[in-house]
């Protein structure tokens, strides 16, 4: 097959099935290559945003040059196709600590004192989203959240906050896209050096490929389903996509994230993630600890 249309239309009708179609079929081009064209004008198709299709697109024709032959049922999946270097990503002299491939119930936590309260309910992994623009509140909440999982078998990730979560000697870290790239290459090797675990935010292929580049320790996905936390850029991925990304990024501990409930997590378990991290499902629920123990028990039974 070399035309670009009938590339297109073969990998729409292979894949709308599970990912949908989108009105919006428009698309440039970077190459001639036929393959590429035509994959980029499928997933156009196929609801994916600008870079994702041209991500995708890529990594269509280089799947096609490995095998030798193209395969409409065949979506790309290989990290090498997308220009990742080698996985296990644990294995790369750059790499972030490791931290457990299944992290389990990751829940996100306003302050300290919700740290504290989930930690002490069993929670596995916590997160401290701290948003406040009071550097001194900001480092009395990161070393309280410190202190109040010392006791407990939680591993604590503090959200943006890199620089107090050095000083206070926290698990790790977790940033958004934005914040990773603000970090000059010496912020980087700072982070490294300092031993925290690193997990970054991804919202579709591009963004999963610029997170692989720093090696981190757990790729985040999302939002799986609307979110009221936060303004997205994205529109949701829904669980087909998130079982796509979980399948390329296989060499990671993996969470998926956004808009997830007790009556959802079953489904995102079953893309093959390793975790799933809420945020309403505990904070705003009348009894969390319940709440807590109810989606810890679904997590263990994947």
């Amino acid at each position: 097959m070399t035309d670009s249309n009938d590339i297109a239309q073969a990998i729409v009708a292979a894949h709308a099935p599970r990912f949908g179609e989108s009105s919006d079929t428009a698309a440039s081009f970077s190459s001639d290559d036929a393959v590429y064209r035509g994959a980029k004008q499928a997933c156009a198709a196929l609801g994916f945003i600008e870079v994702d299709a041209e991500c995708l697109a890529n990594a269509w024709r280089a799947q096609t040059q490995r095998t030798g032959s193209f395969e409409a049922n065949a979506w790309p999946e290989n990290p090498a196709d997308f220009g990742m270097r080698p996985f296990p990503p644990s294995s790369r002299d750059d790499a972030f600590p490791q931290c457990p491939m299944n992290l389990g119930l990751y829940a996100v936590l306003p302050d300290a004192q919700w740290v504290a309260r989930m930690a002490r309910a069993g929670v596995p992994t916590v997160q401290l989203r701290c948003k406040s623009g009071d550097a001194e509140a900001i480092e009395r909440e990161v070393h309280a959240a410190v202190e109040a999982v010392r006791s407990t078998k939680a591993l604590l990730f503090i959200n943006d906050h890199w620089r107090a979560a050095i000083a206070a000697r926290a698990y790790g870290l977790h940033l958004g896209q934005e914040d990773l790239d603000a970090l000059s290459p010496a912020d980087l090797q700072t982070l490294r050096a300092s031993g925290l675990r690193l997990g970054v935010s991804t919202h579709g292929y591009a963004e999963m490929v610029r997170a692989d580049a720093v090696s981190p320790s757990y790729i985040a996905m999302g939002a799986v389903y609307p979110t009221t936390l936060k303004q997205m850029a994205t529109a949701p991925q829904g669980v087909a996509r998130l079982g796509a990304y979980a399948r390329l990024l296989r060499g990671y501990p993996q969470v998926g994230i956004g808009g997830v409930d007790e009556a959802r997590m079953p489904e995102v378990l079953a893309t093959g993630v390793g975790s799933v991290a809420v945020v309403r499902a505990l904070v705003a629920d009348t009894h969390p600890e319940a709440a807590a123990a109810r989606l810890m028990a679904i997590c263990d039974e994947k």
